[in-house]
């Protein structure tokens, strides 16, 4: 059974994953000094599994639907809980997506959030982040898996009020993915409390493609790379409907 209720504007920031607050922060709290450190252990030289795990994670069939880390990036700081390259079971998915709902919603507004997750029937989540050689971009890509197709593709159908919702700037087209859409971070987001401009920009995506939900958080500094952000989400849908392209 779908849901139907039209989501406030609380709730509809909570499902994109935390909105415009992570986008304009992102860069802010990234360590730009400390290398990125890669969890696991060598393989005996000549037979190497973690050779390029500097790319991200391939040991499952969603981390594989992971865009590798591309020329021009790393892999950057954690994302919430889940580490900066990480997959997160259907139950543990679940619980997670749900708290995170409950630091921004009324109880009324967790109440219709939490039937949105468990209609969902959740197989998992991937996530990882990626950060620019130039130390002026980070990108938050996460991947949603679930058995309700129809659901899922409702949840993206409600991402698209975030713009009505909000103040949000709309933002760049995606060539060849007309089921995604994106918006720039609102104007008073990337303000501090003073009102002056912090120096930060960002920009929220989400895309239903090959059966999966995919959500981007991106942060940069001024002027944003508006551009170089669009080129990586299109790699990453790209990537979902052709994944051998850019292994």
């Amino acid at each position: 059974m779908l849901v139907h209720t039209v989501l406030p504007v609380a709730l509809v920031l909570a499902v994109i994953g935390g909105g415009a607050t992570y986008a304009t922060g992102a860069v802010q709290d990234a360590d730009r000094t400390v290398p990125t450190v890669t969890w696991g252990t060598l393989a005996p030289a000549g037979d190497d599994p973690a050779a390029d795990a500097h790319r991200g994670r391939t040991s499952t069939p969603l981390s594989k639907l992971l865009l590798p880390v591309p020329e021009g990036y790393r892999l950057g700081p954690d994302v919430e809980e889940y580490g900066n390259d990480d997959e997160i079971s259907g139950a543990r998915a679940a619980n997670v997506l749900k708290e995170a709902a409950r630091r921004e919603l009324t109880s009324k507004e967790r109440r219709v959030f939490d039937r949105l997750v468990d209609s969902l029937g959740l197989e998992g989540l991937a996530a990882r982040s990626y950060a620019s050689d130039d130390n002026d971009l980070v990108v938050g890509i996460e991947i949603v898996q679930a058995k309700n197709k129809r659901q899922l593709r409702a949840m993206y159908q409600q991402r698209t009020q975030y713009g009505v919702l909000t103040k949000a700037r709309k933002g760049p087209k995606i060539e060849g993915h007309p089921q995604s859409l994106c918006y720039l971070a609102p104007k008073d987001s990337v303000m501090d409390e003073d009102g002056k401009a912090t120096g930060l920009d960002g920009m929220l995506c989400a895309a239903y493609t090959g059966e999966v939900l995919v959500n981007f958080r991106i942060s940069g500094t001024v002027p944003f790379k508006k551009s170089a952000a669009t080129a990586l989400v299109k790699q990453q849908l790209d990537h979902i409907a052709s994944p051998g392209e850019y292994v």
